[in-house]
This record gives structure tokens, C-alpha cells and sequence, in this order.
């Protein structure tokens, strides 16, 4: 009987490639860390704004600067326009080598994570503007539960020891980069305001600085870094968020090897330099002086209450994971995609609740949309780490449930039988790698024979166990 005609169906979220398991598990790896210190600076800038709230307040706000270049700015502004730019600087590099060298570089493979990243900001606006317009509360802050904090939910994977499969762990990076870029996006359109056009078009002129120097290959760190500088303080006086130098500088790098001599793109190398100084040192610093917020009963009664800060709430909780659940579903049946045979919809769900710890870029944007209300923005901050415990909470609970089944697909993605360094599930379809096993399985043989031969000279001998 001849053999059924394999599928065309793609598969979502199904096995990687070789070369993207392994971009993946190494960012991945530095972000684990990097969540881990943003965990640490978190609690300990809320303990610090409890305990000791006029030192915590006094440090923050103290400015430092060149006042006549414009930069006199408090620790706590360059901590958010500084230091995030390097974040989202390694974004920018992150979603260039996606769409040239890594899994959106396909069309079709790409619509589902970008749909998906769509619906996951578009539904916790709807949520938060839902709830404003019953409460009558400020519309203001619709785009603060857009966002997710990647480093965070894996710091969450990490303390709940979750193994959790590369492809749900590459699909959660893939959202978390889609995520940042319209992040960017949200934040250049909506919170700018009083463009400088002179230090704007400093700032355009000293990208196109940049860009010529890279197509031309000029190397050297002295002549990009002060560079990178001068076009970050020439955003900054512009009036567009300082951030999108970063953004923009990092989709400038080349991101694809030109010839086989190249054993990594020049954007591949200088993300795996900066990526621990953004995970390490940038991101947790903004934490530290951004949620410090003074909690009390009644001002965690008041998030759940006052219709802004509970729109907030509900975004992250609820419009995260429907919005992402919903856009994954709707791209395969669409697509009449396939959801890998290893995985359930649960999954999806499990993981799109996880997306609902939207810390970093949620207290960023709650500090652009409520400037003018100092009261509201750290009540708007109470609502983000609320609202991301609960997502990480309910994601926790949801994937321990299926943690079993995790651990043997993690188990079966990383046996390397053969000790050649590449898992087994990569090689099926290689001879050399069933004559390694098959030279390996016949040395253990021998072993056995030799063994079974030894011991039965003990027992003709006497000297056996009775």
C-alpha cells in the first residue's frame, strides 16, 4: 500500500532550526540572568521606597548633567532615557536579525508571532479603555499594559524551575521583540511633544553618520561610541523620546553573514557584547528607580478600584492572554496551520498569560502618559506590579501544571547520545550519526559479552555468589 502524501500543513510553534535553538538558548540564557537582577532591583527599590521613602526619593531625584547641552537630568531620567536606549538598542538588533537571518525573515512564518504580538497589545488597550469608559476614569494610559517584559518572565521561569520547550520559549522572545518595536512605536507617536527641529535633524544627520560609517566598514569602538552618544543627547533635545536612538541604531547593524569566512554578522557580535550590559546593568538599574512605589492596604485596595489603575490590571491578566491566545488561534486556523503534535492549546494560553508581565516598558510608558499627575503615575506603577505578579502567579501555576510533559520534550530536544555537541533530534536524517550510534551501541556489546564471560568463569570456578 503506497504511503500517505505528508502534509503541507506548516506546524505552529514546531521544532526550530539548528542555528535559531542556538541564538535562542544563548540570549535566552543572559535574559534568565538579567530577570533575575531585575527581580532583585524590583523588590529591593519597593523595600527601600518603604522603609526609607525620603532617602529613596532624595537619590533618585538628584540631578547630575551638562545643563548647557541640555542633559542636567535626574537619576531616575537617566536611568529611563539613558540607560533603556541600551535596551532597546539590543531590541533594535534583536528584530533586525530576526527579519533577515532568524524565523521572520519567511512571511509566512512570521505572520503568526506578529499577528499575535498585534492582538496582544490591541486587546489590553481595549480593556483598559473598556474599564475608563464604565469608570470614567483617564484615557491616558491606554498603552500601558501593551507591553512585555521578556527578562522578567523568564526570571519567572527561572524561580519556578519550569522547563519549558524551545519553541514555546523562542514563540514568548519572538512576542517579546514584535512587542518592543510597536512599543517604540507607541512611544515615538503618542508622547511627543515640542519637537526641537534643529536637534532633530542633528539626531537624523548623525544616523545617517552612523549608517554611512557601517556601509562603508569602518571598525573601531572610540568612533561609534561617542557617536551613539552625541545622537542619543541630540534625541533627547528633540523632544522625541531618547529611546528611539537606540531602536534606531541597533536596525542600522547588519545582522547576516556575507560569506562563509564570517563566523558571525557584525550585529550578532555586538549584541552578544552589549546584551549583558542591558539585561545586567540597564534594565535592573531602571527598575531600581522606577518601582520604588509606597504600598499600603489602602493603595493596593485603590488599584483594584480606581478604574485606571484596574484597566491596567485587566490588560496585563486578562487582555494579554486572551489577545495572544486569541491572535495565535486565529493566525493558524487562518493559515490552517498545525499546532505542533508535542503541544496543546493550553500551552499557547499558559505562555500568553506569562506575556502578561509587562514590567519594564509598562512603567516607562506609565511615566510618559501621567506626567502631570506624580500621585496617579506611582498609583499607575502599583497597577503594573500588581497586575504583573498576578500574570506571573496564574502563568506559574498553568505551566506547573503540564511541567511533566516539558521536562521529557526539553529531555528528548537535548539528549546528545553520539557527544558530538548537536542534539540527536537534529541528526536523524544523517547516516554518520546512526554509524556513531551504531559503533557505540556495539562497543557497549562487547562490554557485556566481555562481562557475561567473566562472570561465568566465577560460577564454573566456585567462586561465584550462591
Amino acid at each position: 500500500m503506497a504511503a500517505p502524501a505528508p502534509s503541507n500543513n506548516r506546524k505552529v510553534l514546531g521544532r526550530l532550526s539548528l542555528p535559531e535553538r542556538n541564538f535562542v538558548a544563548n540570549a535566552l540564557r543572559t535574559e534568565t540572568v538579567g530577570g533575575v537582577l531585575l527581580l532583585i532591583a524590583a523588590v529591593t527599590a519597593l523595600i527601600w521606597a518603604n522603609t526609607a521613602g525620603s532617602s529613596y526619593e532624595s537619590v533618585r531625584s538628584f540631578h547630575l548633567g551638562i545643563g548647557s547641552l541640555g542633559l542636567d537630568l535626574s537619576i531616575q531620567h537617566w536611568a529611563a532615557d539613558g540607560l533603556l536606549a541600551v535596551f532597546f538598542f539590543v531590541a533594535g538588533i534583536e528584530l533586525k536579525r530576526e527579519l533577515v537571518a532568524g524565523d521572520l525573515r519567511d512571511p509566512k512564518a512570521a505572520a503568526l508571532p506578529v499577528v499575535a504580538a498585534l492582538c496582544g497589545m490591541a486587546v489590553p488597550a481595549l480593556v483598559y479603555v473598556l474599564a475608563n469608559t464604565i469608570g470614567g476614569g483617564s484615557m491616558d494610559g491606554w498603552a500601558v499594559p501593551t507591553a512585555t517584559d521578556i527578562a522578567f518572565a523568564l526570571a519567572v521561569l527561572a524561580v519556578i524551575g519550569t522547563s519549558l520547550p524551545s519553541a514555546l520559549r523562542a514563540f514568548l522572545l519572538t512576542l517579546a521583540v514584535v512587542d518592543d518595536l510597536f512599543a517604540i512605536l507607541i512611544i515615538a507617536v503618542f508622547f511627543t511633544s515640542d519637537l526641537n527641529f534643529a536637534a532633530l535633524g542633528g539626531a537624523v544627520l548623525g544616523l545617517a553618520v552612523f549608517w554611512l560609517l557601517l556601509r562603508k566598514r569602518v571598525r573601531g569602538w572610540y568612533i561609534y561610541v561617542p557617536l551613539a552618544l552625541a545622537i542619543w543627547g541630540l534625541m533627547y533635545n528633540s523632544g522625541i523620546h531618547a529611546t528611539i536612538a537606540g531602536v534606531a541604531m541597533g536596525l542600522m547593524l547588519r545582522c547576516h553573514k556575507e560569506d562563509e569566512s564570517e563566523e558571525h554578522s557584525p550585529g550578532e557580535h555586538i549584541e552578544h557584547l552589549v546584551r549583558p550590559l542591558s539585561a545586567g546593568l540597564a534594565v535592573p538599574l531602571f527598575a531600581l528607580f522606577s518601582a520604588g512605589v509606597v504600598v499600603s492596604g489602602g493603595a493596593l485596595g485603590d488599584v483594584f478600584t480606581r478604574p485606571e489603575t484596574l484597566g491596567v490590571v485587566l490588560g496585563l491578566v486578562v487582555g494579554k492572554a486572551v489577545g495572544i491566545f486569541g491572535g495565535t488561534w486565529l493566525a493558524a486556523r487562518f493559515t490552517k496551520a498545525e499546532l505542533n503534535e508535542d503541544l496543546a492549546w493550553p500551552d499557547v494560553f499558559a505562555v500568553a498569560s506569562l506575556a502578561g508581565i509587562g514590567f519594564t516598558v509598562s512603567l516607562l510608558i506609565g511615566e510618559l502618559a501621567f506626567t502631570e499627575d506624580p500621585l496617579l503615575t506611582d498609583e499607575i506603577k502599583a497597577a503594573v506590579l500588581m497586575g504583573s505578579l498576578i500574570a506571573a502567579v496564574l502563568s506559574g501555576i498553568l505551566l506547573k501544571m503540564r511541567n511533566a510533559k516539558y521536562r521529557k520534550l526539553w529531555e528528548d530536544e537535548e539528549r546528545d547520545d553520539d557527544l558530538d555537541g548537536i542534539p540527536d533530534v537534529y541528526e536523524q536524517d544523517k547516516p554518520d550519526y546512526h554509524l556513531r550510534m551504531a559503533a557505540i551501541y556495539e562497543k557497549k556489546a562487547a562490554e557485556h559479552r566481555r562481562l557475561a564471560e567473566v562472570s561465568g568463569g566465577e560460577r564454573e570456578d566456585g567462586n561465584g555468589p550462591a
